[in-house]
């Protein structure tokens, strides 16, 4: 069984397994959740258009990851009976995961939902693990348990989600199901770009554009595009993988639990990629979902670019442009590396430049700069600047290095990690941007504490 190959095409990485957790209410799931994806439930980010999402949760398994699920988190909303929202969810996670687990309750035994879940997901040819919870005593399990081989479902595993029992033994199982990850090959030349934005921006009427067919559905209906679509080009620039994902929604927009599924292949899309293309809807103009959008390509490091599409229908005079520039520089301020194009994907306008714009900014992001130089930018710029005091301490900088790329991240001895000020941060990496360029990618500053010596 290969992870996702209903839409990776193209060059495919081996992408981590999606595996939804499904079940009835209060059979615990979202406990069994929270136990196997631990502190990395949800990201949390003070960044502005940072969102935080517990849908889904990543799980490390020995040194293997995967994607969980909680459908109970997702449940479209109903005026039916529990058995339809069941029945729908199930539904969904045939259509969308790799492993199914299905969560029991040994309290109450096998209940005519469950056997109706259980059928439905023997039909989808997918691997099925079975689990029963809240078998919280250690030792064998009660004697309800073995009412669920009824099920006709194989050997059920036995977890406590509270306790953590049996845990082991189902990530075990997952495992089995998943190819064992190829061993790393020698990196090509090929950039991966995801094309993000809101839905009916134009993303992949960009992609038809370029690649010369209609590779993926045009509609003026917002959300056609489901999944995430790979798209192998090569072109003067260079070679390309685009990724089209499906447009990024308000969460209150999103009540069909579909397009929460493909919120959760775009943040995959996103994570998979080195370039991100943001577009904009240039007549919409920008809204509170761009720079959402946006902030899931900066909190995960990516080269960007802000691409507003559809200018060719813009009226416009001799300012227009640097009217319309100046206000998204305002807009996505916590992300002003990012360069900005107007571009048409329906006429091509400026396409061309778009492909050089990624090839720049994705050197940019794999841009590694030595010690030596970064540190004389540092005492240039501490002498410029004073470092922050704070009671008659000051912060002493001793030195910094460049610890790894895309994106580039910058490590920082100190004295004192609570006198080094976000400001004065901003401010080094303001001076490190002005001499080395940096431009469309994101930096990382890692702070480390070293004691002085006592005198």
């Amino acid at each position: 069984m290969s992870c996702l190959t209903n839409f990776w095409e193209g060059v495919i990485d081996m992408a981590k397994p999606i595996v939804a957790v499904v079940g009835r209410p209060n059979v615990g799931k979202s406990t069994l959740f929270n136990k196997l994806c631990g502190k990395r439930l949800s990201i949390v980010d003070d960044t502005p258009g940072v969102t935080r999402d517990r849908i889904y949760g990543e799980c490390e398994w020995l040194n293997r990851n995967m994607i969980l699920v909680d459908t109970g988190g997702i449940e479209p909303y109903s005026d039916d009976i529990i058995l339809s929202q069941m029945r729908r969810q199930a539904q969904l996670a045939i259509d969308s995961a790799d492993v199914i687990v299905l969560v029991c309750d040994v309290r109450t035994g096998v209940v005519a939902a469950d056997q109706e879940v259980a059928a439905m997901l023997q039909k989808s040819g997918k691997p099925i693990i079975l689990v029963v919870n809240k078998c919280d005593s250690i030792g064998e399990p009660p004697l309800e348990f073995y009412e669920f081989y009824n099920l006709g479902l194989g050997d059920p595993i036995a977890v406590s989600s509270v306790h953590g029992h049996g845990t082991g033994d189902l990530l075990d199982e997952i495992l089995s199901y998943c190819p064992e990850e190829p061993e790393e090959e020698e990196e090509d030349d090929t950039i991966k770009v995801a094309i993000i934005g809101k839905p009916n921006v134009g993303k992949s009427s960009l992609v038809n554009s370029v690649s010369g067919e209609e590779r993926a559905i045009v509609s003026d209906i917002a959300g056609t595009t489901r999944d995430a679509t790979d798209t192998v080009i090569e072109n003067e620039h260079g070679k390309y993988v685009l990724i089209d994902t499906a447009g990024l929604r308000r969460k209150s927009k999103v009540d069909d639990a579909i397009e929460k599924y493909s919120v959760i292949r775009a943040r995959m899309a996103v994570e998979r990629a080195t370039v991100c293309v943001i577009m904009i809807d240039a007549k919409e103009g920008f809204t509170e979902q761009d720079s959402k959008v946006a902030g899931i390509a900066h909190e995960m490091g990516k080269a960007c670019i802000i691409a507003v599409n559809k200018w060719d229908i813009v009226e416009k005079d001799g300012k227009t442009m640097d009217a319309y520039r100046k206000k998204l520089m305002n807009d996505f301020s916590f992300m002003s590396y990012a360069p900005i194009i107007f571009i048409s994907a329906k006429t091509g306008q400026r396409i061309d430049r778009l492909f050089e714009l990624i090839n720049f900014v994705d050197a940019q992001n794999a841009m590694r700069i030595s010690t030596g130089k970064l540190n004389a930018v540092l005492a240039d710029a501490t002498a410029r600047v004073q470092p922050p005091t704070d009671k008659g301490r000051r912060l002493k900088i001793y030195y910094m290095t460049q610890a790894s790329t895309r994106p580039p991240t910058f490590v920082c001895f100190v004295n004192r990690k609570d006198l080094f000020h976000y400001s004065y941060q901003r401010y080094l990496d303001n001076q490190i941007r002005e001499v080395f360029g940096l431009e469309g990618t994101p930096t990382k500053f890692v702070i480390h504490e070293r004691e002085e010596k006592k005198k």
